[in-house]
């Protein structure tokens, strides 16, 4: 694809998340496109429905896979008004995504409020991961899900 249609891309994300913020929505937006062509959007509404998910790229990756009737995205390109924060980047990599290209830096939306230092630092050092202790408490039945799981004949592999 060529620098000047990337630039157009990456300027729809922008848009999308500027629009947004009149609807009452975060200032992100999020384009994904298939190597086919094929677009899909999203735009950050985490206020909107309460939800701390409904990030943009997680948006149009959930339309995206919606519409396509998978949950893969292999050969797609996502494309966001901002750098993807760590829980996007895990969705694009959940969902085979072949390329990131972001508008604004994480320090932009620190600026505007939007820090998630605390989340890269969580993944950095193990001396933060205090803000959210996690345990293994390895019950007799935990891996009765996986044995169910293995034996389903009608599983779809991911």
């Amino acid at each position: 694809m060529s620098s000047s249609a990337e630039s157009d891309l990456l300027q729809h994300a922008v848009d999308l998340a500027t629009a947004n913020v009149d609807a009452g929505g975060g200032p992100f937006g999020a384009v994904i496109v298939m190597a086919g062509g094929r677009r899909f959007e999203g735009v950050n509404r985490v206020t909107a429905h309460h939800d701390p998910t409904a990030h943009a790229e997680v948006a149009a990756i959930r339309e995206a896979c919606r519409q396509l009737g998978g949950h893969e995205l292999r050969g797609a390109v996502l494309y966001a008004s901002c750098e993807p924060c760590p829980m996007c980047l895990a969705a694009a990599l959940w969902a085979r995504i072949e390329r990131v290209v972001f508008a604004a830096g994480r320090d932009d939306a620190t600026r505007a409020g939007f820090d998630d230092a605390m989340i890269y630092e969580f993944f950095e050092s193990p001396i933060h991961r205090g803000r959210l202790p996690t345990a293994q408490h390895r019950h007799v039945e935990a891996i009765a899900p996986f044995e169910a799981w293995r034996a389903y004949e009608g599983r779809m592999e991911y």
